[in-house]
């Protein structure tokens, strides 16, 4: 059988379960219906759907792919706090129903003190209406009908059902042809925000603020945003890999090294990832610049502190917490980060909304003291990050897991901004890291250059 006509089967056979399911009575929370699937390209699969929102996530666990089309719940969250409708969120769907499939995925804002991206909100996470996972060669395909207004969601699950299409080929990888390229902060600015932070008066108090910048190309020849993550993802496969479409005007995209945190019941694991520098022409060139890197005292102060931070983060939540004594070398395409791994053992009751309060947003992406740094970054930077170092996943009752959503493009009609970040502290000089942002950015260029 095909793989398009094994999907048509497998859709077929959900239609005559929802016509059975409407005959009974509606259910406590939600019914999720299952069929067995053969192994699907998901992202071009993705890419040919008609139906919002979109949804791709590829993890770094084991190499399991999700693509979601449409919501059977969609909470969008426009100002913070709205921990009361997060925990109600978790709560209703999760907790009610610890044993089911269900995964709650999405988002939260770097700050929600900043002004949020339309559409995207201090934090949005959606219950898909259909959902495709696969690891391997075997996939499942996931139908989602909740029992409020019954009637209404079985008629809008039939609805989306009928709207799905077979995969086809990813649109062409079609360089962008710029029109025009600004940055903000600009060189001259980011020369001055350095000498900000690296002012002894300063640094005393707030040893680490994390300074970013959005790059806007402006181009009416923009390629596919999922074709753009497929190719991004071939590159650094061991990456974190995912999109989230709301609408066809804007998409989100994250190829991220970073792991906020994974948990599997009370079993956490994070890591500290800060400290960077470029990849080698040569094997012995590589490993050199690794060698440095692991020696750098700016760049191992930098991973320390983050490292400690999370351990102080996690404490008070933890029945144990480790951390590696020394950090190891993380490969990517371009460039190379010092990293750390951190496990706890979580303490009986815990829930995901306390993790990602205690570890969003990491001293990777913020600084240290968090308050401190984060304020500094509101005021200075000039723009909003929105889900740029912001936290993205999703949220299930015995397995969660979210990503910090660096190395990230975003697609509007006619642009896509980028954004690079790098750690400031007593040492740090300007020409440099603005040079390493720079370095991050080489690998999402050159795919939108076509190269």
């Amino acid at each position: 059988m095909t793989q398009q006509n094994n999907l048509s089967s497998a859709i077929a056979r959900l239609q005559l379960r929802l016509e059975q399911l409407a005959l009974g009575n509606p259910p406590e929370r939600c019914v999720q219906l299952v069929e067995n699937l053969e192994e699907l390209p998901l992202l071009a699969w993705l890419a040919n759907q008609t139906a919002y929102p979109k949804i791709y996530w590829r993890g770094r666990r084991d190499g399991e792919q999700v693509a979601a089309i449409g919501a059977a719940k969609d909470y969008l969250l426009e100002e913070i706090p709205a921990t009361e409708k997060l925990d109600q969120l978790y709560n209703n769907y999760l907790r009610a129903t610890p044993d089911s499939l269900m995964r709650l995925y999405g988002g939260v804002s770097f700050d929600p003190e900043q002004p949020a991206w339309q559409g995207y909100g201090q934090a949005r996470f959606v219950l898909p209406r259909v959902e495709i996972r696969q690891i391997g060669e075997q996939s499942r395909l996931i139908l989602s009908v909740t029992a409020d207004d019954w009637n209404d969601d079985l008629a809008a699950a039939r609805a989306t059902l009928a709207t799905l299409l077979p995969a086809k080929p990813l649109p062409p990888l079609a360089p962008a042809h710029v029109i025009n390229r600004s940055e903000l902060p600009s060189r001259g600015r980011w020369q001055d925000l350095i000498e900000q932070v690296t002012n002894p008066n300063f640094i005393a108090n707030t040893p680490k603020v994390v300074l970013a910048r959005e790059t806007q190309l402006h181009s009416n020849t923009l390629p596919n945003p999922w074709t753009v993550l497929h190719s991004w993802g071939l590159l650094n496969p061991t990456s974190y890999q995912y999109g989230f479409q709301f609408s066809p005007e804007q998409t989100f995209i994250s190829c991220s090294p970073e792991r906020l945190y994974q948990r599997l019941g009370r079993e956490l694991s994070t890591e500290a990832l800060a400290g960077t520098t470029i990849r080698g022409f040569t094997d012995s060139e590589d490993d050199a610049l690794a060698q440095a890197l692991l020696n750098d005292g700016k760049n191992s102060h930098e991973n320390q502190l983050v490292r400690e931070h999370i351990e102080q983060q996690l404490s008070p939540l933890s029945e144990y917490v480790g951390a590696e004594e020394s950090p190891s070398i993380l490969k990517l395409n371009h460039i190379q980060h010092l990293h750390r791994n951190i496990r706890a053992e979580l303490k009986a009751g815990v829930n995901d909304l306390q993790l990602l309060q205690a570890l969003h947003p990491t001293p990777a992406v913020g600084g240290l003291p968090r308050a401190a740094a984060m304020n500094f970054i509101r005021q200075r930077e000039g723009f909003e990050r929105g889900w740029y170092a912001g936290a993205c996943g999703y949220l299930g009752a015995n397995d969660t897991e979210f990503s910090v959503a660096i190395r990230s493009a975003r697609f509007q009609p006619g642009q896509v901004t980028l954004f690079a970040g790098a750690g400031i502290v007593s040492d740090s000089i300007a020409d440099d890291e603005w040079q390493e942002l720079n370095n991050k950015l080489t690998t999402v260029l050159g795919i939108l250059n076509g190269l």
